[in-house]
């Protein structure tokens, strides 16, 4: 299997950012030519006749001499630099026109790069066999192709465009000078327009065509991607970055089963943990959610949307959440306690008014399963 052949992967992010720092991208040079030509015209349909007005002034003015210009040849230079300045501010609005279309439509295809590892010169390029084997590589034959499709397209809409005016060329030669300048100027600018019409298709086209073999080029083998994904997970921004990532999902989930849990028992501020209990299973409670401060207010939030009961009981939350992983069961120790709690919310939510309400239980947390909010174990026992 060849190389290209073995590119089936689709180019990852970090190829196309390696190619945009070399000075690889997607451009096509027929988008700028198109704009280019399509600018001057419009200018010159627009602004043409004050344009050629002006010139005409000016090189009138330039056979006009007076007696001190004869008598004075050393004033010629400067009555000749002073025309050629007055042209140029003449033609300074086109020239305008043309440089920024030429830079904004450059930037269209593959967007704006400068790289100095694409100016920096290479010895390849001074290689001789190298140079004759690009002349006839399938990118020389390409572009060759699309060279006389270009002609092509070009000559037939002339002729196209000379064959609709052809009778009104014949009879400029009987009309007086004015009108037959005015209607050659007319005949010029459509197809000037139509010249532009086939320049805008052609730079189309071959914007999808120099993406297309962008991406073909950029192409990556599975062997490459997995490479690069090795190499990238390796590097410490990379991991830091993935592993964010992880907690950010495992804390969506988590809050995603608060709506699950059958109470939140909670420090009340800095620690929360989330419980849920099947009377009809032989189990112990399960913890669902838990969290210090910013998670711990995110897990009352979801349970005070969820309508789930929340019980103070600060020892008891921090041996939950220091001695209980998520998905997992309470440790034995603490089953009276938690039972206790479990107890009092069912008993709540069974509750009927005037009939007396379930009194709140005081919870005891065995000694061994005293916490600080640091997480290290104390030696006298706390009550809730």
């Amino acid at each position: 299997m060849s190389d290209s052949e073995d590119r089936s992967e689709e180019p990852t992010g970090r190829r196309l950012q390696k190619a945009r720092e070399e000075g690889e991208s997607a451009r096509s040079i027929e988008v700028p030519a198109a704009a280019v030509t399509l600018s001057v015209i419009a200018m010159l349909h627009f602004n043409g006749a004050s344009v050629m007005a002006a010139i005409e002034t000016l090189f009138g003015s330039g056979f006009v001499f007076d007696l001190r210009s004869v008598e004075s040849i050393h004033m010629l230079p400067a009555r000749f630099a002073d025309h050629i300045g007055s042209a140029f501010w003449i033609i300074l609005p086109l020239l305008l026109a043309t440089v920024i279309t030429a830079i904004v439509a450059s930037g269209l295809t593959g967007g704006y790069l400068f790289s100095l590892k694409a100016a920096s010169p290479k010895l390849d390029k001074f290689d001789i066999i190298a140079g004759i084997q690009r002349m006839f590589s399938t990118k020389a034959i390409a572009e060759l192709t699309k060279a006389l499709v270009k002609f092509a397209l070009v000559g037939a809409a002339l002729v196209w465009v000379i064959d609709k005016h052809l009778t009104d060329i014949v009879l400029l030669e009987t009309m007086s000078l004015e009108p037959a300048l005015l209607k050659a100027g007319t005949m010029l600018t459509h197809s000037a327009f139509v010249l532009v019409a086939v320049l805008a298709l052609i730079a189309v086209a071959d914007a999808f065509y120099q993406r297309h073999q962008f991406n073909e080029r950029m192409k990556m083998s599975k062997q490459e991607v997995r490479d690069e994904m090795k190499d990238a997970e390796g590097r410490p921004e990379v991991k830091q970055q993935i592993r964010r990532r992880q907690r950010e999902i495992a804390t969506r989930r988590m809050m995603e089963r608060v709506k699950d849990a059958d109470v939140v028992i909670t420090n009340p501020e800095h620690f929360a943990v989330a419980l849920a209990y099947d009377p009809s299973s032989d189990g112990a409670p399960i913890l669902l959610a838990k969290g210090v401060d910013e998670v711990a207010a995110r897990i009352r939030e979801e349970a005070e949307k969820a309508g789930i009961h929340r019980f103070a009981a600060p020892p008891l939350a921090r041996a939950l959440y220091f001695t209980t992983k998520i998905d997992q069961p309470i440790p034995e120790t603490l089953y009276q306690a938690v039972a206790q709690v479990i107890a009092y919310v069912f008993n709540l939510n069974s509750f009927q008014p005037g009939k007396g309400s379930p009194q709140k239980p005081t919870v005891s947390v065995p000694a061994a399963m005293l916490f600080d909010t640091n997480g290290k174990q104390i030696v006298s026992e706390e009550r809730a």
